[in-house]
């Protein structure tokens, strides 16, 4: 593999006049920032739709796209809103945070207006297009969404029976009575789907790919799970029979229970795992790569009783393993992923990794605050992804400025540098990234601004402040540019495409 880096940015996290990052004009200057700096990849977390709690990684389908993404001015572009319209809905007043208690209230009430417009429109070609090619979701995901509605925001597991358990009578009552409230989710989706389309076009002509981030789990409450409870540990009863979790560890005495359902690996099997090959091959309708979250899933898994109060009493189980990998390959051809291996590292997943032959991550931070960790350079292989830090990770001025005095000391000493200024430091530790043998580098974009606690995607195990951080308009400047392009420069990391054709020597 060619040497080369990217920056890791949610959208939203993009800037926007809209409460939170979209498609919008924005984007396509990120694009744009992307390119002036010679970076070949934009890293992004999950674009599905978010439930409780606004985690991309607990997404409510496995399939639909977030429609807080969806642009209204390209709406506008289009016809179907006007700008009176769009300046008069209050999207919340930090131009830094995302307010999901206002997305919530005010992004649907936007988009409905939109759809009325719409609806009285003749069906395009390429509408009637979507709706076919992905039937195989779109119906399930749209159901759910309107019955939770019905159902005043209710998980599935609670809901009628008849509903439930999906009795044809009762959805067909449903698909009657709600028509106009699921032609809206297919709209949704499918402005989603347009606009993403071509925002990822344009990163491509400007030979930026993109890597999205899967997910493993699904969450409990999600349309996939209601559609496809054969995929997962249920009872007949449609009753989870265990959830996913961590067991007890020196963190946590009582583990950490996440109460997601776990897959019925032996059911998918029987059936060529075709849910999955489902997932990953949407996935690949939208990004270049995949980023595949908790990779050790599938090597081995912890799980425990459905009900259960702590992780206490729960067992681990053994994941598909390559046999899974395998069945992909053959149904979707070579798989371009990067697996997320960090944590406890067993020799099964270890072997795994080695089998798959994805490339797994390196992370600086994690590498520089315990003795000849494997995540610091000399310690990397080509193979691997190396980061400064993660969206789970505090940006590395924070970090910085909170290690102890040891650990500072130890890190100043291995990158070589005597930059008092935490500024400099923090570039100083970008630097030793890109000088990595890995083949590709990501960098966070706070790294790269110094931002600090501020500017934190997510702290794990908290529900308060995650998920919001924002990006000031017109905040890159082309001096950061430049900046990033004279590092990708130096360290040999310019994408193929930037790089000046050899001339021929005459004979």
């Amino acid at each position: 593999m060619h040497r080369e880096s990217g920056i890791l940015m949610p959208v939203f996290s993009l800037a926007s006049k809209f409460g939170i990052g979209c498609f919008s004009r924005e984007a396509y200057e990120f694009v744009d920032f992307l390119e002036k700096s010679y970076q070949g990849y934009w890293q992004m977390l999950p674009i599905g739709p978010t439930g409780f709690g606004n985690s991309p990684y607990q997404p409510v389908s496995a399939f639909a796209g977030n429609p807080y993404f969806i642009s209204p001015e390209k709406l506008i572009e289009e016809g179907l809103l006007t700008w009176d319209e769009v300046n008069g809905v209050d999207f919340g007043n930090d131009i830094e945070k995302v307010d999901y208690g206002k997305m919530y209230e005010n992004r649907t009430l936007i988009l409905k207006k939109a759809y009325v417009r719409f609806s009285e429109q003749e069906k395009t070609k390429e509408y009637k297009t979507f709706l076919k090619d992905n039937e195989y979701w779109l119906e399930d995901y749209a159901l759910y969404i309107t019955i939770k509605a019905m159902e005043e925001g209710k998980s599935w597991l609670e809901w009628p029976e008849s509903l439930r358990k999906r009795e044809t009578k009762a959805l067909d009552k449903v698909r009657k009575e709600h028509k106009e409230d699921i032609e809206f989710i297919y709209f949704e989706q499918f402005k989603f789907e347009e606009q993403w389309e071509k925002l990822h076009e344009y990163a491509l002509e400007h030979k930026v790919k993109i890597i999205g981030d899967l997910p493993f789990y699904v969450a409990m409450d999600s349309s996939d799970t209601w559609a496809h409870p054969e995929a997962f540990q249920m009872d007949k009863d449609l009753k989870p029979k265990a959830v996913a979790a961590c067991p007890p560890d020196a963190f946590s005495p009582t583990g950490q229970l996440w109460g997601n359902p776990v897959y019925d690996w032996d059911a998918l099997k029987k059936d060529g795992y075709s849910w999955w090959v489902k997932r990953i091959q949407r996935n690949y309708q939208w990004f270049d790569v995949i980023r595949i979250d908790h990779f050790h899933g599938f090597a081995e898994y912890y799980e425990v009783p459905f009900g259960e109060e702590t992780a206490v009493n729960g067992k681990q189980m053994k994941g598909p393993g390559m046999d899974l990998f395998n069945a992909l390959e053959k149904k979707l051809g070579k798989l371009n992923m990067i697996a997320e291996d960090l944590g406890t590292t067993t020799e099964e997943n270890m072997k795994l990794l080695e089998d798959s032959g994805f490339p797994g991550m390196k992370v600086l931070q994690y590498g520089f605050t315990s003795w000849d960790s494997i995540y610091v350079n000399h310690r990397h292989i080509r193979n691997c992804v190396v980061y400064t830090g993660t969206h789970d990770n505090t940006p590395t001025f924070a970090w910085v400025q909170e290690i102890s005095e040891g650990e500072r000391t130890f890190t100043r000493r291995y990158v070589n540098s005597m930059n008092t200024d935490y500024g400099a430091f923090v570039w100083d530790i970008i630097r030793e990234a890109y000088r990595s043998v890995a083949d590709l580098c990501i960098v966070p974009l706070q790294d790269y601004l110094c931002k600090g606690r501020e500017a934190r995607i997510n702290t794990p195990g908290t529900s308060e402040g995650n998920w919001q951080w924002r990006l000031t308009p017109n905040f890159l400047s082309e001096d950061l540019a430049n900046s990033i392009k004279l590092m990708t420069e130096t360290y040999s990391r310019v994408p193929i495409a930037k790089e000046e054709p050899k001339k021929a020597t005459k004979k």
